[in-house]
């Protein structure tokens, strides 16, 4: 999902997943823009390039555990582990989301854990990962600070967490949503006692995002159900676009590194 669309519940994105799953035109405009693989089933706007830069900032062990949250379709995941050898747990709230991501790893031949969660809530031990990944999404936590407590209590000493998303560069502007307004990665991971936060921007993945909004804004959705949200939510994020700036967070949590 983008950074400007409304805060909805389970059931919404239930009927969100099924849509996709049922047009393959926006998943081929995606990819498209986005330079990703066909294989590659997209959750939100995370490019190829950008894929290399998140697990290059993970720094994940062969073996390590990663757990994908707010994982969707299970694609970006999946990606990663195969890349970097490690075990692969996924977290949505999403019942849907989650069938397709069990079915895209059958169809890749990867083994991985999907499991029913919520962004606050994994129900994961605690300091059971090496890494955690939350792609495009956690911005969409009911209770902003709740998610990088829970990134915190997963992560074994010296693990990672990379997150990715949308601040706005203004916080004052009152044309963005609240939750946009509201999001400072840094700030979060800093208050929930992470070490080595970083925080950067990528304006290049803007560029992809801007093009990618402008066709699907430009297109007629005929009778496409996933055509028409791709469509609607064009219009809305093109309104606001120049009004956010895109940012990858990386952060490491406290404690003794493994083997030291």
């Amino acid at each position: 999902m983008s950074d400007t669309a409304p805060a909805l519940d389970a059931a919404y994105f239930d009927g969100w997943y099924a849509n996709m799953a049922s047009s393959r035109a926006v998943d081929e405009i995606h990819q498209r823009h986005l330079g990703l693989p066909s294989h590659l089933l997209s959750t939100s706007l995370l490019g190829w390039d950008g894929i290399a830069e998140v697990v290059e900032a993970l720094r994940l062990p062969p073996g390590g555990l990663l757990v994908d949250l707010a994982c969707g379709r299970g694609g970006y995941g999946l990606e990663i582990a195969a890349r970097t050898g490690a075990r692969l747990v996924g977290v949505d709230f999403s019942a849907e989301a989650l069938r397709q991501a069990r079915k895209l790893a059958r169809q890749l031949g990867r083994a991985a854990d999907f499991r029913v969660g919520d962004l606050a809530a994994t129900g994961l031990d605690g300091e059971s990962a090496n890494a955690v990944l939350c792609v495009d999404a956690i911005q969409f936590a009911r209770q902003p600070a709740a998610p990088y407590q829970e990134l915190r209590r997963l992560l074994a000493p010296g693990g990672r967490v990379v997150l990715t998303g949308w601040e706005a560069v203004d916080r004052g502007d009152p044309r963005l949503p609240d939750r946009i307004r509201n999001m400072t990665l840094g700030a979060g991971l800093a208050e929930a006692g992470f070490d080595e936060v970083e925080v950067q921007e990528r304006p290049e993945w803007r560029e992809s995002e801007r093009a990618m909004w402008e066709e699907a804004a430009a297109l007629d959705p005929g009778g496409d159900p996933a055509l028409t949200s791709l469509h609607d939510e064009g219009v809305r994020v093109l309104a606001t676009f120049d009004l956010i700036q895109r940012v990858l967070a990386a952060a490491t949590a406290p404690g003794p590194k493994p083997g030291k």
